[in-house]
Order: structure tokens, then C-alpha cells, then sequence
């Protein structure tokens, strides 16, 4: 019998010990999630854990990198098939939105974990929303070569442009009966192309916001 690779076995034990973590962290919460936890639906001890990660923080740095490279990557293909500066803009906009869309759990590690993992957290997500408004700052410094937007701060901006979609993803996972997130991408578009001085006939119609909400009104 062929003997298995005892690298291979680490790497897939590694693998299934962030698998359970991101299952873990985004039904429960960074706090509320035990090591003991993870190492169980990982199907391995806690030692076999800490073998790989050294402090549950370790886990969730980790988890943190390694999601924002998948959403990275899968934005960039999209932007790839367009070649006019304002499209590409818009591409990672809606890839950003579509991704959270059809990935709950990935949103809620990303924007909701605010709680419980303090100090560790938030150097992540200040890196991730770093990482991010530097991408858009980069489509926006190309339009603005190209003449499609007039010069402006495009630091501000992206950091802007970011924090709006923050908010937004936020918002959707906290609502108690949210619609879907694909249908805010019209309006928050709209408001986006506007403050990087877009031209209205570039924009075009948004669709009326009385035909549905993202956040409907909640009983009282």
C-alpha cells in the first residue's frame, strides 16, 4: 500500500482547521468560538490546532487574509474583461456586491465581527478596507488620466467609496428580513459615479426606489 505523504495530511488537516474556523466565527462569532470548537469539527485535536495556529487570533488573521485574497482575485477577473476606466470602476463595485450576495457567511466575517475580537479585529479590517479603497483608488486614478472623471482626491474618494459600501453590506446582514443586496447596486452606483463627477448622461436612469427596498420598513 502506498504510504500517504505526511505533508499532504498536514496541508488537508490545515485546510479543514480554517474550514471549521470560518464556519465557526461566522455562525457564532469570534468570541463566542471556542478552539475546542474548531479543533472538533476540524476532526483533529487542540493540539493538532495549535500545531498550525498558535492563538485563535492566529486563526482568524488567517481567515481574514486569505477571503479578502479570494474576493480580490475574483474582482480583478472582473474587471479584466472591461477596458474603459469608469466600467472597470463599476465591474468591482458589482463584484463586490454579487460576491457578498451569494456568500452570507463570507460578508459576516469580513463586516459583522466586531464584538468580542477587539483590538485584533480591528487592525484586520482597518488592512482590509485599506487593501480595498487602494483598488478602487486605482481604477479612479486611471479614469482620471483617461479624462472620464475631472481631477480629484482619489484617496478620499475610494476611501469613500468603500465606507458607503461598508455601511450598506452591514446594514443587509443586521435586517431582519433583508431584500436582495444585488438590488441596491443601481442606487449606490448612481451615488458613487455622481461624487467622482461622472456625467449624468454617463450614469443614466436609476431605478425608482418605491418599486422595492433593500431594507423594508420593520413593524412597530
Amino acid at each position: 500500500m502506498a504510504r500517504t505523504d505526511p505533508g499532504e495530511q498536514s496541508r488537508r488537516r490545515r485546510e479543514r482547521i480554517l474550514d471549521a474556523a470560518f464556519h465557526a466565527f461566522s455562525t457564532r462569532g469570534y468570541r463566542d468560538t471556542a478552539v475546542d470548537d474548531i479543533a472538533g469539527a476540524a476532526e483533529t485535536s487542540k493540539g493538532g490546532v495549535y500545531f498550525h495556529f498558535p492563538t485563535k487570533d492566529a486563526i482568524f488573521r488567517e481567515l481574514m487574509s486569505t477571503t479578502a485574497d479570494k474576493l480580490v482575485a475574483k474582482v480583478e477577473r472582473a474587471v479584466a474583461l472591461e477596458t474603459e476606466p469608469v466600467a472597470r470602476a463599476e465591474a468591482a463595485l458589482k463584484a463586490v456586491l454579487g460576491t457578498f450576495a451569494g456568500h452570507r457567511t463570507m460578508a459576516r466575517l469580513l463586516f459583522l465581527d466586531t464584538v468580542g475580537a477587539g483590538r485584533v479585529f480591528q487592525q484586520e479590517t482597518n488592512n482590509l478596507h485599506d487593501r480595498f479603497s487602494r483598488l478602487i483608488q486605482g481604477y479612479l486614478d486611471d479614469a482620471v488620466t483617461a479624462a472620464a472623471i475631472p481631477p480629484l482626491d482619489t484617496r478620499i474618494t475610494s476611501i469613500a467609496w468603500f465606507g458607503a459600501l461598508n455601511e450598506l453590506v452591514a446594514r443587509w446582514l443586521l435586517a431582519d428580513q433583508p431584500g436582495p443586496l444585488e438590488d441596491a447596486y443601481p442606487a449606490l452606483r448612481a451615488v458613487l459615479l455622481r461624487s467622482a463627477g461622472v456625467p449624468e448622461t454617463r450614469i443614466g436612469a436609476v431605478p425608482d426606489p418605491a418599486a422595492g427596498s433593500l431594507f423594508p420598513e420593520q413593524p412597530r
